[in-house]
């Protein structure tokens, strides 16, 4: 549409429709379990994968979604979660989705199966670096949405993140368990 825009061409096309087809949702923490809510809503199947969903389960996820969203953190053993092979497990339409972080996708990998057209897209709001460098591959693919790791920037995200800060603060001097708390062993 873009293009077609840029080029001032009507140029009508058939859409695709997500309901009935399926999400896979790669971390069901928050991020993951509010994209599970939004994808049933708008009639997605919907299935989700944990950390101790162990390899066998995510091939088994990526070659049954349409939709792979990547919510989970960057931790030791999330790192490259998704590579060449996991790449190929996807269906040939499917679009990959990185809500989570950058070097969860090897990107080379994800390069290479975008100008293969070998997965149908992929739309990604974090990167290995961030900004995005001038002169990056990701640029030149019109089968990828790039983001500049705004997903959250919701006109209030501000005010949201200092509202947990003074909750947490008063939860503190009250003796409460705080939330959203790292756990430094877990990485996350």
């Amino acid at each position: 549409m873009v293009h077609s825009q840029e080029a001032g061409v009507w140029d009508q096309f058939d859409t695709t429709q997500v309901a009935g087809q399926t999400m896979g949702v790669i971390g069901m923490g928050d991020i993951g379990k509010a994209a599970a809510r939004r994808g049933k809503a708008m009639g997605l199947r919907v299935i989700g994968l944990r950390r101790a969903g162990g390899p066998q389960r995510k091939h088994e996820l990526l070659a049954r979604s349409d939709y792979v969203v990547l919510s989970t953190p960057l931790t030791a053993e999330t790192r490259g979660l998704i590579g060449e092979a996991e790449l190929r497990a996807m269906k040939p339409g499917a679009v990959l989705i990185n809500v989570g972080r950058g070097p969860l996708v090897d990107e080379a990998a994800l390069i290479e199966a975008l100008r293969e057209k070998r997965i149908g897209g992929a739309a990604l709001d974090v990167f290995n670096e961030e900004p995005l460098p001038a002169g990056h591959p990701f640029y030149t693919l019109d089968n990828l949405l790039l983001s500049p790791h705004a997903a959250d920037h919701t006109p209030d995200w501000q005010q949201r993140a200092m509202q947990l800060f003074l909750d947490n603060f008063a939860r503190y001097r009250n003796g409460q368990p705080l939330r959203n708390v790292v756990d430094k062993r877990r990485g996350y």
